[in-house]
């Protein structure tokens, strides 16, 4: 805690901000939070505009805005010794980078889709997250605020693939996740083990807006998935925690509600990742995919593209032996199609 802070802007309903604070809280890295959907005063905005920005040092020594959570974890994995968030073992540490994947493309449809497609949710979301930029506003200010926020995110849908086609998929999956969880959490502590993995993180998130904050899946999980309530609850600040070299799963003896997880991405989101791929391959602009049995329809969306690119990077990259391990993990979950070859 003696290195220099780092600068970093977002606000509470952000769930990659709140991602990323609760990793730097629990890696024990000194941080300075600016509150604010704008940037920092007077430092360059990022571009895309994303939250959280984190203002770090560039080439020339310059603080640039950087944004995007997942190659963030990796390069303070590389800046901050101790703590690791990302398993030692490699096959392990591909099963947690998938699922962090998940929870950062997937679980965020069911995020925005709750969030703006519910009335009650909606008029919730106007009231108070205009309230989360930082400056104090009379009513007919805020009232202002309200209408701009929702005028901007409902039209997002879209990207997210939430939709009266998609809407009873996205709703059904978020309560077999909820279910999957919970049957995790009777057994173990984290998802990779007694300790966290990047992947916790990113699902804590996520979750910090569905079971937190958003009435409707809120209401969900407090009926049907106490235990993950508690969880995200206690994510927040895992800095007094300590944590062993052996805390993570054995690369063997994954438990097998992990690999109840997994059917779940393979159900929910490798159809969507590779139809998406398929589009952007042949520069159409809407996807169209089967999943859970039932049609998908959504708007290609380019990140998910350099997703699923990543993810097939870094499987070619395991060795033999943890390569092995991991595909073996995957048979049978619908994750394996990700890595046939073409």
């Amino acid at each position: 805690m003696d290195a220099k802070p780092l600068l970093l802007c977002g606000v509470p309903g952000s769930p990659y901000t709140r991602k990323m604070v609760a990793l730097l809280r629990y890696r024990r890295i000194a941080y300075r939070l600016v509150p604010s959907a704008a940037g920092a005063p007077g430092l360059p905005v990022a571009r895309p505009h994303l939250l959280p920005t984190f203002y770090l040092p560039g080439p020339a020594g310059d603080l640039q805005p950087v944004t995007d959570s997942t190659p963030l974890i990796r390069r303070f994995e590389a800046a901050y010794p101790g703590r690791s968030v990302v398993p030692s073992d490699p096959a392990l540490a591909f099963i947690d980078a998938l699922l962090e994947d998940f929870a950062d493309e997937w679980l965020t449809k069911a995020m925005f889709h709750y969030r703006w497609h519910f009335a009650e949710d909606i008029d919730k979301a106007e009231r108070i997250l205009g309230c989360w930029f930082g400056e104090p506003q009379d009513d007919a200010a805020l009232a202002k605020v309200a209408k701009l926020v929702s005028g901007r995110q409902i039209p997002r849908l879209r990207y997210v693939g939430s939709n009266p086609t998609t809407g009873p998929i996205i709703e059904a999956g978020y309560l077999r996740v909820l279910a999957a969880l919970e049957e995790h959490l009777r057994q173990h502590r984290f998802l990779m083990g007694s300790r966290p993995g990047s992947s916790d993180f990113a699902v804590y998130g996520q979750l910090t807006q569905l079971v937190q904050f958003d009435p409707t899946p809120m209401a969900l999980a407090v009926k049907h998935a106490p235990r993950v309530c508690a969880w995200v609850a206690l994510l927040e600040d895992l800095s007094g925690i300590e944590v062993s070299d052996d805390g993570w799963f054995a690369a063997d003896a994954w438990p097998s509600t992990l690999r109840t997880l997994l059917g779940e991405i393979g159900r929910l989101y490798v159809p969507v990742l590779l139809a998406n791929a398929q589009a952007l391959h042949a520069g159409q602009p809407q996807v169209q995919a089967v999943v859970d049995g039932q049609p998908w329809v959504q708007q290609a969306f380019p990140y998910q593209g350099k997703c699923l690119a990543w993810l097939w990077r870094d499987h070619q990259a395991l060795g033999a032996g943890a390569r092995a391990q991991v595909d073996r993990a995957l048979a049978g979950t619908g994750c394996e199609t990700l890595f046939v070859t073409p």
